[in-house]
């Protein structure tokens, strides 16, 4: 069987960024399972598995507009630094949940901070960057009517 929509795959993976730093890998655990075609993977990486086979091994480049988007400037802001009240010390590299505008809790990572000033950016970790994955195809199965009803593999 190939990697087709609505396929119940398995595969076993490693992605790493353009510097070959290993960013994620399933090599020591169980391989990801997922329903192909629904989203459950980043657009680029579903594409290049799509008409594949198991034991396949495929390395991929997938650009940002086919994994986690661009950078998006209106996603990076300065906040006022009380809004951070009750917070010790307040210093880059952590991270924090806001309010989006849709009133669903979105995390944030903090930029820089000033005097009185911090900024937030609240893209994806992975914006803006190209990934890297190498990927081996363990399972192809047709997925089952509860499956395809969930949107997911069980």
């Amino acid at each position: 069987m190939k990697i087709v929509a609505n396929a119940v795959v398995s595969i076993h993976y490693e992605l790493s960024n353009v510097s070959g730093e290993v960013l994620d890998s399933s090599l020591e655990m169980d391989p990801l399972t997922y329903l192909h075609g629904t989203g459950g993977l980043i657009p680029g990486l579903e594409k290049a598995l799509d008409g594949h086979g198991v034991g396949d091994k495929l390395s991929v480049d997938i650009q940002p507009d086919e994994a986690y988007g661009p950078v998006n400037a209106d996603l990076i802001q300065a906040v006022p630094l009380s809004a951070f009240e009750g917070v010790e010390k307040v210093e880059p590299g952590m991270q924090f949940q806001a309010g989006g505008a849709d009133g669903q809790e979105q995390p944030v990572k903090v930029v820089s901070v000033s005097e009185d000033v911090v900024t937030v950016d609240a893209n994806h970790p992975l914006a803006g960057e190209i990934l890297h994955f190498d990927v081996t195809i363990e399972a192809i199965r047709a997925a089952t009517e509860e499956e395809l009803d969930h949107g997911h593999a069980h």
